[in-house]
């Protein structure tokens, strides 16, 4: 079952079927963010991991980390909620494997879990940089910069 994909300013994981109490089939936008103009959603979720797996493989081979973060550019400093200076401290690179599904059974508690069959299972990586300050710490998922830096035209074709 093919699905429209609608991507927010905070990151959904849309490998194969998934479960959770928001429509993405809604008409119509009535939110206050921008789109690109031009692209599906499904273009865009296509490019956005293109660009992210290319850029994680780029880093996972890059003998000098920091060089290749900063030709990416990747900030170093970012402002805080309170306008405090945010330090980048870590980058972190997770692999995960969705193997089924689970999803809410009609009239029960129990949920109904549907395991893929093995050629099904699909691997995906996120990468994720941790920013810190001396009274918060934030997490900035890669897609969530590439999609910001794609709607600022930072990164054309």
């Amino acid at each position: 079952m093919r699905h429209h994909h609608h991507h927010h300013d905070h990151h959904h994981d849309h490998a194969g079927d998934h479960h959770h109490p928001h429509d993405h089939n809604h008409p119509g936008h009535d939110h206050l963010h921008s789109h690109i103009h031009g692209t599906s959603d499904a273009e865009k979720a296509e490019e956005l991991q293109a660009l992210a797996t290319s850029f994680i493989e780029g880093f996972r081979s890059a003998e000098d980390k920091t060089s290749y973060l900063r030709l990416a550019g990747v900030p170093f400093h970012r402002t805080g909620s309170d306008d405090l200076v945010q330090h980048l401290v870590d980058a972190k690179i997770v692999s995960n494997w969705q193997i089924g599904t689970a999803s809410p059974a009609f009239a029960s508690r129990e949920l109904v879990y549907m395991p893929f069959p093995g050629n099904m299972v699909e691997g995906r990586e996120t990468m994720t940089f941790t920013y810190v300050s001396l009274t918060e710490r934030t997490d900035n998922d890669l897609l969530e910069i590439l999609s910001n830096r794609l709607e600022k035209g930072d990164l054309e074709k």
